[in-house]
């Protein structure tokens, strides 16, 4: 489990150059400073977690579980509650603020954010089916996924059988990209790379757990 964890907005994709001159791809990531609202423990929760927001959005419009939420712990009331599971919580206390200085450039990081929404899709597209052949004999079926079960045994279409569904608008967490680039002032975080996710959309960035 990740011992660093902040959460930030997807801004875009763009580029910039590093000292040997070369063209790093980025994904600029905006990260505000988020307040601590809960800290859960194992002795008290099962696990440990931190509960953090970011914004700031008029308490008037929250539903009144969640403004009490917010009162309760005597944070300022955000736009959005994202909990964060860390191995150790010690060190964290509610109504702390955590910037993009927790994170330092050329360490390793995990993304996790939805990914974007593709709609109803067939299976060449949302499996990477080869399909049928253009000629000798195809007919209005060269997208198509082809047999998907048996006749009499079993009589039926396996659970979990690759089909034509929605596509993307998953959890989705890319491993292991490198911080280029970390910029309390701007609040900017730039990661080469990739993540998952339409712009504007909300990203979970933690230290990586399987690089070094």
């Amino acid at each position: 489990m990740a011992t660093k964890a902040i959460v930030g907005e997807k801004v875009g994709m763009t580029q910039v150059w590093d000292e040997e001159n070369r063209v790093v791809p980025v994904t600029v990531l905006r990260v505000s400073a988020c307040r601590v609202v809960q800290v859960k423990t194992p002795e008290r929760d099962g696990y440990s977690a931190i509960q953090v927001t970011l914004g700031v959005k008029d308490a008037s419009k929250l539903t009144r579980p969640v403004a009490g939420h917010y009162e309760k712990a005597g944070v300022e009331s955000g736009r959005k509650l994202v909990e964060l599971r860390l191995d150790d919580v010690s060190e964290f206390t509610v109504g702390q603020e955590i910037a993009v200085d927790l994170l330092e450039q050329g360490q390793r990081v995990d993304v996790t954010a939805v990914s974007k929404g593709k709609g109803f899709t067939g299976v060449m597209k949302r499996h990477g089916f080869a399909g049928a052949p253009a000629s000798h004999g195809a007919h209005k079926n060269h997208r198509k996924p082809g047999a998907i079960g048996q006749c009499a045994t079993p009589s039926r279409v396996f659970r979990g059988k690759k089909m034509p569904g929605r596509s993307g608008n998953q959890k989705v967490t890319t491993l292991n990209l490198e911080v280029v680039k970390s910029d309390p002032e701007a609040e900017v975080l730039l990661v080469r790379g990739s993540v998952p996710g339409p712009r504007g959309a909300t990203v979970v960035i933690r230290n990586a757990v399987k690089g070094s």
